[in-house]
């Protein structure tokens, strides 16, 4: 298991079996079991194991996989992207720039504007509610 430095050890504490599988060994979570897959709350989306800012729920959507999905990162430089030629497919790894975790994999089949679709494991995420909290000036 190869764990990067820019990941804190408190942090790395808090990491479950699964995320530290899925981020460090590249694993996967099986389909509609994630934590996230069914979110529909406005926040953004970060690495669980460094906080590195990677999907904003205004690009998330519903793409019938039972994964979060999001048709492009809050900024291309917070992911890098590999070929992934594991279980006979040919894909594209995402992974968070930052500290190199595993994050999913990044397909062609996605809705407007890009055409992509980042399919993300739960387990690679923490999510940071958007403040609802509506600030009223005074009269």
């Amino acid at each position: 298991m190869k764990i990067s430095p820019n990941i804190n050890s408190q942090k790395m504490v808090t990491l479950t079996a699964q995320q530290k599988h899925v981020l460090f060994e590249k694993g996967t979570e099986a389909a509609f079991t994630g934590k996230y897959w069914d979110n529909h709350d406005a926040g953004m989306y970060v690495c669980a194991a460094c906080d590195n800012e990677l999907f904003s729920s205004d690009t998330k959507f519903d793409s019938g996989t039972g994964w979060p999905s999001f048709y492009a990162p809050v900024a291309k430089e917070n992911v890098m992207m590999d070929s992934d030629t594991t279980y006979g497919m040919i894909r594209t790894e995402v992974m968070c720039n930052r500290c190199g975790g595993h994050l999913g994999h990044v397909f062609d089949d996605g809705p407007k504007p890009t055409g992509q679709r980042f399919c993300i494991n739960s387990a690679s995420l923490d999510f940071k509610k958007k403040d609802t909290q509506v600030i009223k000036s005074s009269p």
